[in-house]
């Protein structure tokens, strides 16, 4: 028999000083300039009108009419915690960075900056892989006439003569200014027009991605998109509509892709200017501006929830915005929603004494019944097990899993899972 009732915790991260500065709490920190952290305003955290006195909070528990009525019975019955770490799955990374001659500096940053950028990372425990789209090579070159400066990432993430690395692929592509979704779609399917060898087109990376992993962008350029960002997610694949004679793969969102780019998350430094107006270009201390604000962006980037700096600030923007990204991969990353059951010290499991309560770290924790298996989940909450008996291990349905990961206005909250042992099993 069970010994003593408790509760299994199942968290993401539990972010230190380290990450105080990073999004979405830079403001705190001082930087001058800063990146700016994008949380589409929520209904929960809209102001409430002065007089307005707030409604008591949902309960943590939500009982089935057959379950037992006196919650507080419920809640004292599972009441011990036992902390266990919820790893998160694999996080891709994907860099497009303009190579055109005004971008000089920019690449010097990413150069000086990508190493830093991945050991902040992967000293926070994920298993990350990061994709460069941009011209390889180390110092300027012409191509067609136009002065071009490449990119060469150096060890250890990437290789020696800017080779690629174990967690690193340069998939060498001549990034143009205002074709940079065009070309992210076309290099990804490898479609007409975007295969090696074709003006447009560059290097295969896609097989470089794993199925599984959260995929962050993160794009770099003084100049913005000419297809839309609404295309870029949604685009139905066919002719591109800007240049004759070449085709688009479907939009990374689009149904076809069957949810491969779901949840992504989109980041970029570039030329906004104003916090009211995207339209409005950055100055740099030079007095010129940027080719464009990059509005495109920054529709993707508050979409997301990401992150952006201004490219006018130069080096300056540099340490804060590299910070605020790898901060935003962090908070982001997708967990896994197969849990591993407790084993009760002293005890065996009664698989018909344990529950399962989400949340996403934004809303109050809901317990969610279980069903019978993947089939009985239909579109509500629910878990179920891998097997009658004895079971070892609890998946979450669709909603459920969904409703334990991270949502762009959640702030810093970690998402998490609880197995509780000791109540009886609400079931549906």
């Amino acid at each position: 028999m069970l010994l003593a009732p408790r509760a299994f915790t199942i968290g993401l991260f539990a972010f230190g000083t380290a990450l105080a500065c990073g999004a979405p709490t830079l403001a705190a920190c001082g930087s001058t300039p800063r990146p700016e952290s994008f949380d589409p305003p929520t209904e929960a955290s809209a102001p409430l009108p002065t007089a307005t006195v707030p409604a008591p909070p949902t309960p943590p528990f939500v009982l089935d009419a057959g379950a037992d009525a006196d919650a507080a019975k419920f809640e004292a019955c599972a009441s011990t915690a036992v902390e266990a770490k919820r790893d998160p799955l694999p996080v891709d990374i994907v860099w497009i960075v303009d190579n055109s001659a005004s971008m000089a500096p920019a690449v010097a940053e990413v150069q000086a900056g990508l190493n830093a950028f991945a050991a902040f990372v992967g000293t926070k425990g994920l298993d990350y892989k990061m994709v460069m789209l941009s011209l390889r090579g180390d110092g300027p070159t012409t191509i067609g006439g136009q002065l071009l400066y490449p990119v060469c990432v150096p060890p250890p993430l990437g290789g020696v003569d800017c080779a690629d690395g174990p967690n690193f692929r340069h998939a060498s592509l001549n990034v143009l200014s205002t074709q940079i979704f065009e070309q992210v779609l076309g290099t990804l399917d490898q479609t007409s027009g975007y295969a090696v060898g074709a003006t447009r087109g560059g290097e295969p990376w896609a097989s470089f991605l794993r199925p599984n992993a959260t995929k962050s962008i993160v794009v770099v350029s003084d100049d913005d998109s000419r297809f839309p960002a609404r295309s870029f997610e949604m685009f139905p694949g066919g002719p591109n509509p800007y240049t004759t004679g070449i085709v688009l793969p479907p939009g990374l969102l689009h149904p076809s892709r069957r949810d491969a780019w779901k949840g992504y998350v989109f980041h970029g430094i570039f030329g906004w200017g104003s916090t009211l107006d995207d339209s409005i270009r950055c100055v740099y201390p030079g007095g010129s501006r940027p080719s464009s604000s990059g509005a495109e962006y920054s529709l993707l980037v508050a979409k997301t929830g990401g992150v952006r700096a201004q490219i006018c600030d130069g080096s300056a923007a540099w340490g804060p915005f590299f910070d605020a990204v790898a901060t935003a991969v962090l908070r982001t990353a997708r967990v896994a929603c197969e849990l591993t059951l407790p084993k009760p010290e002293g005890g065996v499991l009664d698989p018909g004494l344990v529950n399962v309560r989400v949340t996403d770290g934004s809303k109050p924790p809901l317990t969610v019944p279980k069903v019978t298996d993947v089939a009985a989940c239909g579109a509500g909450e629910g878990w179920y097990y891998d097997a009658a008996t004895p079971p070892t291990k609890v998946t979450l349905c669709p909603t459920s899993c969904e409703n334990a990961q991270a949502k762009p206005g959640a702030g810093v909250n970690i998402p998490k899972v609880e197995v509780l042992l000791g109540c009886s099993t609400i079931a549906r």
